[in-house]
């Protein structure tokens, strides 16, 4: 049985919120749990976790969990940067962890609400989305600050080292794969689309 979620009978801060994210949005949609666990092809069980902040949900369960809800998934991003400041301090990025061996998005920008986004991504190593790529609106460039990091983008395969960048066509399905190592990218999309 494929396991999409990492269960623990202990919240953290950020399951906890994520969880109060998923109830607010159900709630202000109108849906009960089973009708949100049918939109987003997820069992009524995890969601009902998930809502009590038990667990930590996959970047693929957030993300039909966002589509079924009609949301970015960066409304799932927790911190304290004041979204009416132009800056963003390091102590203060949104953050989102998720399932995946710990991988870890931090919002570079206040909020989604331009026409560009930027993420400093922390990829655990043996990491890979092969098999779930990601496909958006857009063109995307990424920039690699450690490495290696096999970068699969316009139906190409890039192997990136430290200091190496990319711009591709976001609309191409792209995915990434990490080695011993892990490593850590920032990316910019426009528009938003996390």
């Amino acid at each position: 049985m494929n396991r999409q979620i990492r269960t623990n009978e202990t919240t953290t801060p950020q399951s906890r919120a994520v969880g109060e994210t998923i109830a607010l949005q159900r709630s202000t949609h109108g849906l009960t749990i089973e009708q949100l666990a049918r939109r987003s092809s997820i069992s009524t069980g995890l969601l009902s976790q998930l809502e009590r902040g038990i667990g930590n949900p996959s970047l693929s369960t957030l993300t039909r969990l966002a589509q079924a809800l009609d949301i970015p998934i960066g409304a799932f991003f927790i911190g304290s940067a004041d979204e009416t400041d132009i800056v963003v301090h390091p102590h203060t990025r949104k953050r989102l962890v998720l399932a995946e061996k710990s991988l870890t998005y931090e919002l570079l920008v206040p909020d989604l609400q331009g026409t560009l986004s930027m993420l400093h991504i922390e990829l655990p190593p043996g990491f890979t989305n092969e098999h779930d790529p990601f496909r958006h609106p857009g063109e995307e460039c990424m920039l690699v600050m450690k490495g290696p990091i096999e970068t699969h983008a316009e139906q190409r395969m890039f192997l990136l080292e430290e200091g190496d960048s990319i711009r591709f066509a976001s609309t191409i399905p792209h995915w990434y794969r990490t080695f011993d190592e892990g490593a850590v990218v920032i990316t910019a999309m426009t528009p938003p689309s996390l």
